[in-house]
């Protein structure tokens, strides 16, 4: 009998995982962004086009736009910013909600089992997580593979210019919001703030698109900004917004933004980051202000981080500062540890695990689901309960809580009334509840260091093992929970150490907390910001600056930043804001390397150019024109996506190998800027998806209406730290070397940019002195005069991806 039960016990373990989607049925949905990019050296990205490509479709669209347009358009990305921080803030709502509910519903129903039988409110609780975890993985590794993870990484990399393919999609929006629920509501040792911070970029990104074509979400009303400088601009944004919306912090999200994940920033931006924060903050706080009356869930809170400890720690003593810069350094050393765990469990998922399909995804996401839940109900079950201590006065604090609800002290697998479980107190707990336990003020003694220290090498280890599954996975939130745990370590020792009534080892959770994020991410400004504003107390500002700053100089003495780390093992080339400091003794030409430059002729067979386009994966071509004694002219750069639309039109085509004026008005430009923007987040047009006959091939294109004729220049003597400084800060795609040129046609200076406007709008002067004048003059007409000399002749340049 025993035999016959275990045979269909295997039956049964065969046909669910015969139902479990495998790696043959997920193929079409498997992409370069399923959290790792395929390979290590960025191909499997590309690179954004910040600049302005000025062909003379743009400047034919810039001579029609009026003050009227332009006023128009200013209009519009305010009202983008406003829509974008609704959207953030009500996405934020309905996944806090959500999370809370389920949450809520959990713990309710094993509580209630767990008065009659702890055996079945094991399984219940295991059989809920479980389920929660499965919808999340399944979502993911079936609809949505770039949702998977925090998206930091991507998002960052995106605004540094790297495009990842498929990040920023509708279907990756609804992955990273269902996704998000199942696994943050399913128990597992990660955060929903990171995936906020992808939401948010979403959302921008999908307002700066008009919508999503695909599914038939679009309006055409919604489609003005289709250049990337413009979408770089919504989705900086929509990061912003995410933050706001995730730790109820407007001014950290605007400065996570300056200070994490930008590469380009300035005024203008800054105005709509910090508008689009505060819409967040008014539409979070109305949705707190409306759970507050009991319609939100078992809790009532609705999820929303705020742990208010500003009833805590009011002083502290010089004395102290040596136990909270200890923090600092713990935190610094166990955060470099983290990141260095994390990078070596993710290789490993990466190279051996991952490439067996979804179907090894999902069981490994349900096995960690599994593991989670053992440990969280199990663990309070080996701890002996303690005795409830003496109420404090105006403390609200209720020893033991009522089984299902909010608050410490929790009853759990005791055999008293008066009694409470410290351990479970902390793990079978939401996260939430679990960091605003450990930050309460007023609960000296609530902990046991054998707990705190159990907690802490569980769950550090549990977050390890974690991060990297195939489900929306942030760190904000078990950073804050390991930190907050050795923190309050820390500060049990002081309490007894000084025996000062005003000492709070809720102070000292905080600061671990701090610690252990600065030493993990390296955030000082934002990060410090961020905590103040959880946490409803200005006081404690100074000592969050010196923990972040200790936590930081530690850990960047062995390794970077999560989100640097994590970057480079997805394949994503970042562009650090510092150049390497062997980048001083290296040349702009030792630095092209020995590649040969591939340009096209001013008039160049269709033939032969889609002959070039097929025979490399260059995004940038030179455009090469002969003056009437032969001497070659580079006349400008063309881009790989121009030229691709400009073959599946086939408007452009002529029988004449001659070229063409535009400027004359013989042959005016058939096509608007706009169709040159490729979609965003996607892989656009393809050589292979261009079908051209045998007639097409022998047609010719004149390529001088459609090529960028004031590309960025640098000499070849160059040191590369200025060229990386310059190509960074200007957000740069392609940037020319050239030899030094023969001849100086004029000097700009300050006084040169300074446009002084008169009585009548339509006449703008130069405020110059005669003689710059009269060199600049010199020089048009030097210019004039040898218009037929080669400009760059002889040009090195590279093409960077």
């Amino acid at each position: 009998m025993l035999s016959n039960h275990f045979q269909n016990g295997i039956e049964t373990a065969k046909l669910v995982w015969s139902r479990i989607p495998g790696s043959e049925e997920s193929l079409p949905y498997l992409d370069d962004t399923l959290g790792l990019l395929k390979k290590n050296d960025g191909s499997g990205v590309e690179s954004l086009d910040y600049e302005v490509i000025e062909n003379y479709a743009y400047r034919e669209e810039q001579a029609k736009r009026g003050k009227l347009y332009v006023g128009y358009l200013l209009v519009v990305k305010w009202f983008f910013s406003l829509l974008i921080g609704i959207g953030t803030g009500l996405a934020a709502v309905f996944i806090n909600i959500s999370v809370e509910n389920f949450a809520g519903w959990k713990f309710s129903l094993t509580f209630d089992i767990i008065q009659k039988s702890y055996v079945a409110g094991f399984i219940v609780y295991v059989l809920i997580n479980l389920a929660l975890v499965y919808s999340s993985v399944y979502i993911i590794t079936q609809f949505a593979p770039a949702a998977a993870g925090s998206g930091i990484p991507e998002i960052k990399g995106y605004l540094n210019g790297i495009d990842v393919h498929g990040i920023l999609l509708f279907r990756t929006l609804i992955g990273k919001i269902f996704g998000s629920i199942g696994s943050v509501g399913g128990g597992l040792a990660l955060g929903k703030e990171g995936p906020l911070v992808h939401t948010g970029a979403c959302i921008a990104s999908l307002f700066g698109q008009g919508g999503s074509t695909k599914y038939h979400l679009s309006s055409r009303w919604f489609q003005v900004f289709k250049s990337d400088r413009d979408r770089r601009d919504l989705v900086t944004c929509g990061c912003a917004a995410g933050v706001a919306a995730a730790f109820r912090a407007p001014v950290g999200g605007v400065l996570f933004a300056l200070e994490e994940v930008t590469s380009w920033w300035r005024s203008q931006l800054m105005w709509r980051v910090f508008f689009t924060s505060a819409i967040v903050a008014v539409v979070v706080r109305s949705a707190m202000g409306w759970c507050k009356s009991g319609k939100c869930g078992h809790f009532g809170s609705g999820g929303f981080i705020i742990w208010d400890i500003s009833g805590g720690q009011e002083d502290y003593s010089f004395a102290e500062l040596l136990p909270m810069a200890i923090i600092g350094v713990i935190g610094g050393l166990l955060g470099a540890l983290f990141n260095q765990l994390t990078l070596y469990v993710s290789s490993w998922r990466r190279n051996h695990l991952h490439k067996k399909g979804s179907r090894v995804k999902i069981v490994e996401a349900c096995l960690v689901s599994v593991i989670t839940s053992v440990i969280s109900f199990g663990l309070p079950l080996l701890r002996k309960c303690t005795p409830c201590p003496e109420s404090v006065p105006d403390s609200n604090i209720e020893c033991p809580r009522g089984p299902g609800m909010y608050g410490n002290y929790v009853n759990f697998f005791c055999s008293k009334d008066k009694e409470y479980n410290d351990l479970a107190t902390i793990f079978f707990n939401t996260q939430d509840d679990a960091i605003r336990n450990l930050f309460s003020a007023k609960t000296i003694n609530e902990y046991s260091a054998q707990s705190l220290l159990t907690f802490l090498v569980m769950f550090y280890a549990l977050a390890v093992m974690t991060f990297g599954t195939a489900v929306p996975a942030g760190q904000f939130v078990p950073g804050i929970m390991i930190g907050s745990t050795y923190g309050r370590l820390v500060g049990m020792f002081v309490v007894k150490f000084y025996r000062r009534l005003n000492i709070e080892e809720g102070t000292y959770a905080l600061l671990g907390a701090a610690s252990f994020l600065g030493g993990s991410m390296r955030m000082t400004v934002s990060l410090c910001v961020i905590m103040v504003e959880i946490t409803n107390n200005l006081k404690l500002l100074p000592l969050i600056m010196l923990v972040l700053l200790i936590s930081k100089a530690v850990g960047d003495a062995f390794n970077e930043g999560f989100y640097e780390e994590q970057a480079r093992l997805k394949g994503i080339p970042l562009l650090e804001s510092r150049p390497k400091y062997e980048m001083r003794n290296m040349t702009a030409k030792e630095a092209c390397g020995t590649e040969r430059v591939v340009s096209f002729p001013r008039v160049v067979k269709v033939a032969d150019m889609v002959s070039i386009l097929r025979s490399n994966k260059h995004n940038g071509f030179p455009v090469i024109d002969h003056t009437r004694t032969g001497e070659p002219l580079v006349i400008g750069l063309v881009l790989r996506s121009h030229l691709l639309v400009i073959l599946q039109s086939k408007v452009d085509f002529q029988h004449s190998p001659l070229p063409s004026d535009p400027r004359s008005g013989a042959r005016p430009i058939r096509h608007d800027f706009g169709e040159f923007a490729k979609p965003v987040s996607s892989k656009g047009l393809s050589i292979e998806d261009i079908h051209l006959s045998s007639d097409d091939l022998e047609m010719y294109i004149d390529l001088a209406p459609f090529l960028n004729p004031s590309p960025y220049i640098v000499p070849e003597d160059m040191s590369v730290t200025k060229v990386y400084n310059l190509f960074r800060q200007l957000g740069l795609r392609h940037l020319f070397v050239v030899p030094r040129p023969s001849h100086v046609l004029g000097l700009i200076t300050r006084k040169d940019l300074l446009i002084e406007d008169t009585e009548n709008m339509n006449t703008v002067e130069l405020q110059s002195t005669s003689v710059r004048t009269r060199h600049c003059d010199k020089g048009v007409m030097t210019r004039n005069a040898d218009a037929e000399r080669p400009l760059l002749n002889g040009i090195l340049g590279r093409d960077n991806i």
